[in-house]
């Protein structure tokens, strides 16, 4: 069985729509993100900053529209059960890719969701990682320095969320602790910590009140947050509100992504980290990243090649 996985926010890099640019079956998904956007994300990319890109609403539209964009070259291609799940944002993408919604209903409380999450964090969040500490050793440091895990990944890879010079100094502490490395991330906000959590319940009626459709015949979705299996998208929307303010098990869902018999991995990015987690948790599964295709036909390939 084949997975997608849809990615976070992260740096963007100015060739993210490269691949799937000027192919008629994503022009829907970047004229929808030019509507959110107010102006074509393939020349937003080109013409901004890094620091431009790395605002937290820009970056989350056009991180999902990369998802989907590359979705929108390979689905017609689709046509056997197929497993999907995103990490943070991503998970707005992976519903899209489910059936759920349309890639302007998607982008759309993608969106919404942004706004929400900057009214509710207030302008010092951020974020940072620790590599090679386990949480018991981590523990102490996110007490101290009023810090949050929000994402739990492979390899003793955590994502810890909170204030700016907080963050700053839980690295600086843990790699005085040994830990193999540390440093910020690029989203400039606490997410899937408790300082959003005020977001939650707006974000909830928002996402009911889009008239979500069932998940489709030939896909599996699975929660980013834990990788429970989702059959109920009224039931699950809370749960998807709520993620912005609870932290992600990452690990847990690459764990159900194996248990479901997944043997290949097609990481849709931006970027290729969770094609790389895939592959070191478990290296028996075929993983690629779409970034790594040098075209879109070769891709097609790919998918079509069992």
């Amino acid at each position: 069985m084949l997975a997608l996985l849809c990615g976070g926010q992260g740096t963007l890099s100015d060739r993210i729509f490269d691949l799937a640019a000027g192919h008629a079956a994503a022009e829907p998904v970047f004229a929808a993100a030019a509507a959110c956007l107010g102006e074509d994300p393939r020349e937003i990319v080109r013409a901004r900053s890094a620091e431009a890109l790395s605002a937290n609403r820009v970056s989350q539209i056009l991180t999902v529209t990369s998802a989907l964009a590359i979705h929108a070259c390979i689905a017609d291609l689709l046509i056997e059960q197929t497993a999907v799940t995103g990490y943070s944002v991503g998970e707005m993408a992976a519903w899209s890719i489910a059936g759920i919604w349309n890639a302007d209903e998607a982008l759309r409380l993608t969106d919404v969701r942004a706004q929400l999450m900057d009214s509710a964090a207030g302008q010092d969040g951020r974020l940072g990682y620790v590599r090679g500490l386990d949480q018991a050793a981590l523990q102490p440091l996110l007490e101290k320095h009023r810090c949050e895990i929000a994402i739990s990944n492979p390899d003793l890879l955590f994502v810890v969320g909170g204030a700016e010079q907080d963050v700053i100094e839980l690295c600086r502490e843990a790699a005085m602790q040994g830990a193999a490395r540390t440093g910020l991330l690029a989203v400039k906000i606490a997410s899937h910590t408790s300082r959003l959590d005020q977001a939650c319940a707006p974000l909830q009626q928002a996402l009911a009140a889009s008239r979500p459709a069932p998940i489709a015949n030939q896909r599996i979705l699975l929660a980013g947050g834990d990788g429970t299996r989702i059959f109920s998208v009224s039931d699950a929307t809370t749960t998807l509100a709520c993620q912005v303010a609870r932290p992600i098990d990452w690990a847990a869902t690459l764990e159900a992504l194996a248990e479901l018999g997944v043997d290949r991995v097609l990481d849709l990015g931006p970027g290729h980290a969770l094609a790389e987690m895939m592959q070191g948790f478990l290296p028996s599964i075929r993983c690629y990243a779409a970034e790594a295709f040098r075209s879109i036909d070769g891709l097609r390939n790919w998918i079509a090649s069992k």
